[in-house]
C-alpha cells in the first residue's frame, strides 16, 4: 500500500504533504525531525495514483482547500 499522508508541525502550525509506502516510519521520522504529528491519511494500492494525489494536493489550491475543507476539526 502507499499513503498520502498530512502532517502538521506542533511548533509552528505550518503542513507538510507527502507519500510514503511505509506509513509508521515517515510518521515517526518526522515527529522526531521536526514535531509533527499525523492529522489525516489515505491509502491507495497504486504508487502512481498516491503520487498524483500528492502533486494534486501540492499543485492545486483548490484541492488543498477542499481537504482542508473536510478536517476543518482536525487541523484546529
Amino acid at each position: 500500500m502507499y499513503y498520502v499522508c498530512m502532517l502538521k508541525e506542533k511548533n509552528s502550525g505550518k503542513f507538510y504533504y507527502g507519500y510514503t509506502n511505509n506509513l509508521e516510519w515517515r510518521i515517526s521520522e518526522h515527529n522526531r525531525a521536526k514535531g509533527q504529528e499525523l492529522i489525516y491519511y489515505e491509502a491507495y494500492k497504486s504508487e502512481i495514483d498516491a503520487r498524483n494525489r500528492e502533486g494534486r494536493l501540492k499543485n492545486y489550491a483548490q484541492a488543498l482547500s477542499a481537504l482542508k475543507k473536510r478536517l476543518n476539526d482536525s487541523l484546529r
